[in-house]
């Protein structure tokens, strides 16, 4: 049984290990990807807790009542004594008044990333980077000072920082100083993910028709472009429903979607749904188009694996590394042409699907975290 005992290697005096996961997603910050994110690895991190170990969440100030709802079996919730956006900033430069040390663990790349002396003092910090995000456009300014800073904070005094692939690894290895504490754990569906008995009724409110395509809204505007086309190509006759553009995004999707020659009245952008209601779409779903090449966890794609839809997706490091034989890897500009097929071949490729999904899961990441932890 792995655990942490005080006074080295052979002690028998055990004390109860506290966790802090930072949780400032789920307090005073908007829905996105990484707010379920965050409570799905706190979730797993109790469910997997190791004897004599419990879990504390460290979030700004606010309104802790859904985060408690959310996450139930906290030992504690710690707030730091300011609002989410002024607890950032300071991270960002450094300074972390009110945090205090011993195990502090991130599902994203916020945290109190400060000099601590992890030998004497067990004081440790490890965060976790899902993507290296492409700021190319005017727009994210703001996001890519913000994520560098951080990014830079995390080369000085991260303990470790874990990432979903190798292929994120290895970049993140030729680009900062990160290179020997770069761990790789993968991320998973949210846990029991599944199509819910009402799919059929959550499809009528979101106006989603009973035949569609999915295309992963994730990436850069030329990948959605790509995937576009390859729905004209491979499937002109199916509508067509965006998951996972974002909020921020859902205008110039539609505006992608209408160069391309997408008719409006066969296509929907849907964001921010919760994960009952993107069961409910991929319930309907003939196929997932997942054209971005980002360096990024491809999250549809492994909701697209654990309801068993065929995935057909561009062939980079990333996906070669998660999807491996759980659906279709070309070229970008062979996408329509292996949509069609695969429409063809459906029952083996939804096989393959959730084989391919079963190698994934929260309680595997969160052992392998408290694993690290230990390690450290």
């Amino acid at each position: 049984m792995l655990g942490f005992a005080r006074g080295g290697v052979g002690s028998l005096d055990v004390m109860t290990v506290t966790l802090r996961v930072v949780l400032d997603q789920l307090v005073g910050a908007p829905a996105s990807e990484f707010t379920a994110v965050s409570a799905e690895v706190a979730r797993a991190l109790i469910a997997t807790a190791p004897r004599d170990c419990e879990v504390a969440a460290l979030v700004p100030a606010g309104d802790s009542a859904a985060l408690e709802r959310e996450v139930p079996g906290l030992a504690r919730v710690d707030a730091v004594g300011m609002p989410r956006s002024a607890a950032l900033t300071s991270w960002q430069l450094g300074v972390a008044p009110g945090v205090g040390g011993g195990l502090i663990h991130s599902p994203t790349l916020a945290a109190p990333l400060v000099r601590h002396d992890r030998i004497n003092d067990n004081d440790q910090t490890i965060v976790t980077l899902w993507e290296i995000p492409d700021f190319s456009d005017a727009a994210s300014k703001t996001a890519a000072l913000a994520h560098k800073a951080m990014l830079k904070r995390a080369e000085r005094h991260a303990d470790a920082v874990i990432v979903p692939t190798h292929a994120i690894a290895e970049r993140l290895a030729a680009t900062t100083k990160l290179r020997g504490r770069v761990r790789v754990i993968a991320g998973a569906a949210p846990e029991g993910f599944a199509v819910p008995g009402d799919a059929i009724g959550r499809r009528r409110a979101l106006v989603v028709p009973d035949r569609v395509l999915v295309l992963d809204g994730a990436g850069a505007e030329a990948d959605l472009d790509a995937g576009f086309a390859a729905a004209l190509c491979g499937a002109p006759d199916v509508p067509i429903v965006v998951l996972g553009a974002g909020d921020m995004r859902v205008d110039r999707v539609r505006a992608r979607a209408e160069q391309a020659g997408v008719p409006s009245a066969h296509l929907r952008v849907l964001a921010g749904l919760d994960a009952h209601d993107r069961a409910a779409v991929l319930d309907a779903a003939v196929a997932v188009i997942a054209p971005s090449r980002a360096s990024a966890f491809p999250w549809r794609v492994l909701e697209a694996f654990a309801v068993g839809v065929p995935v057909i997706a561009a062939d980079c490091d990333d996906h070669r590394e998660i999807i491996v034989d759980g659906g279709v890897l070309v070229d970008p500009a062979e996408l329509g042409a292996a949509l069609h097929d695969a429409i063809g071949d459906s029952a083996r490729l939804r096989v393959l699907a959730r084989d391919r999904g079963r190698g994934f899961s929260w309680s595997d990441h969160a052992a392998r975290v408290w694993e690290l932890h230990a390690e450290l």
